[in-house]
C-alpha cells in the first residue's frame, strides 16, 4: 500500500478497541471447510463473525453455499493465496475492521490446494499486527478419503505441518481402527497439533475459536519453506456454466464416469422438469445433491435457471469435461 494508505491504517488502528482474533481454516480438497464455516456462522452465539473466502477457479461457488454471505463476507480475487494475493487480503481485512459495525472474530478459508504459510505471514509480518491476533491455523482432514498420495503435494503436506488444530472430519464414514491409524499418521507429521474427530464438521466452537495456540513460528523452523506456486503440483480448476437445464440421468452418468484425478467438484444446478435448484458437493467418488429453496436462490446471482460447476484435480482435460457436460444439457 502507499504511504498515505498506511497512515490511514495506522490512524484506524488507534480507533479500534481490541485486536480481532483470527482463525485460518485450511485443508485438502473436499475435506469439509465450507461445511465448517456454515457451522461456525450458524452457532456463533452472538459473536459477530466475518468470513473471507479465497476461491480457486473463476466461478464463485463457495460464497453461494455460505450462510449470511451478504452480511459476513468479503470476497478476495480468484487464484491461489500467495505473495501476489497478500496485499488484497490485507486490504480486505482493513475494510472489515473499518466497518461502522465492529466484528468479534475473523475466519479465513484458504483454497484446498493453497499453502497456508503466506496467509499466516499476512497477519504476522504486515500492519495487520496492529488490529488482529492470529489465534490458530485449523486444518480439516477428510477421514474417508485420506490417502498419503495427497501429501505428495507440498501444499497439502504443509497444511498438516502448520496446523495447530487438526479436524479429522467424516469419521462416521470409516471404522474406529481407521480413525486411530489416521491419528497416528497425522501425529507423525504434526506432533504438536490438537486432533479433534468430527462428523459433518460439527465441533463445539470453544474448542476451535479463541484458543490462542498458534505455533506457526515453531512449525516453520521444523519444515522447508517453499516459494513456488502450487500449480507446480499439477492442480487445475475446470469451470462450466450454462443457462440450459441438465438432464438428470445423463448428469449422474457423467459423475459416475469422472476420472480419479478429480478430487473435488461443487456446483449450483438446475435440472430439466424441476423448479428447484440443487447444490452438488463431490469429494473423490462420493457426491450428494441437495435441493435449495427458490427464495434462497433468488438472492444470489446468476438467474435461477443457470448452472455453475467447478471441478478441481490434477492434469485434467478441460475440453473433454466441458464437452461431456454439454452433452448432458437439455438442448
Amino acid at each position: 500500500m502507499t504511504d498515505s494508505v498506511t497512515q490511514i491504517c495506522a490512524e484506524s488502528a488507534q480507533l479500534l478497541q481490541h485486536e480481532i482474533p483470527v482463525t485460518i481454516v485450511t485443508g485438502f480438497l473436499g475435506s469439509g471447510k465450507t461445511t465448517l464455516l456454515n457451522h461456525i456462522l450458524n452457532n456463533r452465539q452472538g459473536l459477530k463473525v466475518a468470513v473471507i473466502v479465497n476461491e480457486f477457479g473463476d466461478i464463485d461457488i463457495d460464497s453461494q453455499l455460505l450462510v449470511a454471505v451478504d452480511e459476513n463476507m468479503v470476497q478476495l480475487a480468484n487464484g491461489c493465496i500467495c505473495c501476489t494475493i497478500n496485499q488484497s487480503l490485507v486490504d480486505a481485512v482493513w475494510a472489515i475492521a473499518n466497518r461502522a459495525e465492529s466484528i468479534d472474530y475473523l475466519v479465513i478459508e484458504t483454497t484446498g490446494i493453497a499453502e497456508p504459510l503466506p496467509i499466516v505471514r499476512s497477519f504476522t509480518t504486515t500492519e495487520l499486527q496492529q488490529i488482529t491476533r492470529l489465534d490458530s491455523v485449523l486444518t480439516v482432514v477428510d477421514a474417508a478419503s485420506f490417502t498419503s498420495e495427497h501429501y505428495h503435494s507440498e501444499a497439502a503436506l504443509n497444511q498438516l505441518i502448520f496446523g495447530d488444530i487438526i479436524l479429522l472430519n467424516k469419521t462416521d464414514l470409516v471404522d474406529s481402527k481407521v480413525v486411530a491409524e489416521l491419528e497416528n499418521y497425522i501425529r507423525s507429521i504434526a506432533p504438536n497439533a490438537r486432533i479433534i474427530t468430527t462428523e459433518y464438521s460439527r465441533v463445539p466452537l470453544p474448542l476451535i475459536l479463541d484458543v490462542g495456540i498458534n505455533n506457526t513460528l515453531r512449525s516453520s523452523k521444523s519444515s522447508h519453506e517453499h516459494s513456488h506456486h502450487f500449480l507446480n503440483d499439477g492442480f487445475i480448476a475446470v469451470s462450466f456454466e450454462s443457462d440450459l437445464p441438465l438432464i438428470l440421468p445423463k448428469f449422474q452418468d457423467f459423475l459416475d464416469r469422472l476420472p480419479s484425478d478429480i478430487y473435488r467438484a461443487k456446483g449450483i444446478l438446475k435440472f430439466q422438469g424441476s423448479q428447484l435448484r440443487h447444490v452438488l458437493q463431490m469429494s473423490g467418488k462420493r457426491y450428494e445433491m441437495k435441493s435449495i429453496s427458490v427464495e434462497k436462490s433468488a438472492s444470489r446471482s446468476p438467474p435461477l435457471n443457470a448452472n455453475q460447476l467447478v471441478f478441481i484435480g490434477r492434469n485434467l482435460n478441460a475440453e473433454a469435461i466441458r464437452t461431456q457436460l454439454t452433452e448432458c444439457l437439455a438442448i
